[in-house]
């Protein structure tokens, strides 16, 4: 019975694990996730139906504790941290990973790895994941490696680099690589195969390749969006490769950064093509969807406000440190995220930032929201002085200035809508997190979904006001915390 089985998920806060584990508990499996910090997990609606277990896959203690009782393994991670490619890192934890199973006496591995070319010269990201997949084959635990080319879904980051060129490019410059085979696949494809194969048994021990029904071009990708959303795109094409210059103009034209997109161009430069279908003879019960249905379904999740993962959450799920500073890309939006460490209990630190706004202003540089509120009166927004209903006290939908409250979780979270007039949707993000000895990390995110060009230029001519800005709220919020617990 499937509820019998006990599934380890590494890497379940990042793009495709973040979505297995809802498919999992569906099927009636056991879920225990692997993360190095739990707190990374708060938020998901599936926190409270599995096991957090803490632990990092360089340190093989914690991945033999986190093993015990499991039946089989998901190896969802890899050492493509903030867009750099760390293939030692890749190749120890995938070293520590089958040792760890055979010592738990796991009796299967899953690795989602990528598609390669075996002519090609491999570029390094798809060099580690070819080397990754080696290494967990050659232990003693046997293992199903699927190999996927490019990932087709809301929040996923190849989706949102044509989704952005596209969406902000009438005529798209075309290098070399634009014209490589590939045969991009649905993320609900990828899940679909990754759930089947615990009731395949002719799926262990096998390498297996999938891909959707068809074998198209980047250039034919751009253009398949293109017509969905009814824009007209012309392309010209170009003789050279270009991977450098094509991964910084993607930075420059989208919000993906360079670094992130840069293994991924040298990726696409080979066929990435199916070449065995076994993936069709070991699961006929699965029928890839095209690249059109998937670009359908994926923008229709944006449209919803439904993206479950994000690629960016992929980058970061390894790091459990405190970070003061980040800025960073997550489901096609630009988010700033501050991080103090705050020795006071979490329900201080919440009190502190839920009381902000209204009579008692926004504790740091209050003239320059002032004058932001102004700006949005002038042209016809709601303007800055709303205020609050209540000095201490909020609830969801309530107005909070030019904010509506979207969400207020007790002791933990806020998260504030902007109702000003904007050329894209903006929220921020107050959150406190309970640590040891009874500190807090307390978190400010400011996230911002640009509407075309214009969002885009935007942010960042807003950057340079946001970074002080955000800067001395966060610093104020942690002070006005600590003068509350001191009038207690």
């Amino acid at each position: 019975m499937a509820d019998s089985k006990l599934i380890l998920i590494t890497g379940a806060t990042g793009y495709v694990g973040g979505r297995l584990v809802p498919r999992l508990l569906e099927a009636g499996y056991r879920v225990r996730c692997l993360v190095r910090d739990p707190s990374r997990l708060q938020g998901r609606g599936w926190l409270n139906q599995v096991e957090a277990a803490e632990g990092d896959a360089l340190r093989p203690g914690e991945l033999v504790n986190a093993m015990k009782g499991v039946s089989t393994a998901y190896y969802l991670i890899h050492g493509m941290q903030g867009g750099k490619v760390n293939a030692e890192r890749d190749l120890q934890a995938a070293r520590n990973f089958a040792r760890a199973a055979e010592e738990a006496k796991i009796e299967r591995i899953i690795y989602l790895g990528e598609l390669v070319d075996p002519t090609a010269n491999l570029s390094p990201y798809l060099r580690s994941r070819h080397e990754t997949g080696y290494l967990l084959r050659h232990g003693k635990v046997p293992v199903t490696e699927f190999r996927a080319g490019m990932i087709i879904g809301s929040g996923s980051v190849l989706f949102e680099m044509i989704r952005y060129l596209t969406e902000r490019e009438p005529l798209l410059v075309c290098p070399a690589w634009y014209f490589s085979q590939a045969q991009p696949i649905a993320i609900r494809d990828v899940l679909s195969y990754l759930v089947h194969t615990l009731d395949t048994p002719d799926s262990v021990g096998r390498v297996i390749e999938i891909g959707g029904p068809a074998r198209l071009t980047y250039a034919d990708m751009l253009l398949g969006y293109a017509k969905e959303r009814n824009l007209r795109r012309w392309l010209i094409r170009t003789p050279f490769h270009a991977p450098r210059l094509s991964a910084y103009w993607v930075h420059m034209v989208t919000p993906i950064h360079w670094r992130v997109v840069a293994p991924l161009i040298e990726g696409l430069r080979a066929e990435l093509i199916v070449r065995d279908d076994a993936a069709r003879r070991l699961f006929p019960q699965i029928e890839p969807i095209d690249f059109q249905t998937a670009v359908h379904l994926a923008l229709g999740r944006i449209q919803r406000d439904d993206v479950e993962t994000s690629w960016s959450a992929a980058l970061v799920t390894a790091v459990g440190d405190v970070k003061p500073y980040e800025l960073a890309v997550e489901e096609g939006m630009f988010v700033e995220r501050r991080q103090i460490m705050v020795d006071l209990p979490p329900e201080t630190v919440f009190r502190s930032y839920t009381g902000i706004g209204g009579e008692r202003g926004w504790l740091f540089m209050d003239w320059a929201w002032g004058m932001r509120g102004w700006m949005d009166k002038a042209i016809g927004g709601v303007g800055l002085r709303r205020g609050r209903r209540h000095p201490d006290e909020i609830h969801p939908g309530e107005a909070l200035d030019f904010w509506r409250v979207e969400t207020v979780e007790p002791n933990r979270m806020m998260r504030l809508r902007a109702e000003m007039k904007l050329p894209g949707k903006a929220w921020l993000q107050f959150e406190s997190l309970p640590k040891e000895d009874g500190k807090t990390l307390f978190t400010v995110t400011a996230y911002f979904a640009p509407y075309g060009l214009f969002g885009f230029l935007y942010w960042y001519a807003m950057w340079l006001f946001h970074k002080p800005l955000f800067d001395g709220l966060t610093r104020r919020i942690a002070s006005r915390a600590r003068a509350l617990a001191r009038s207690y």
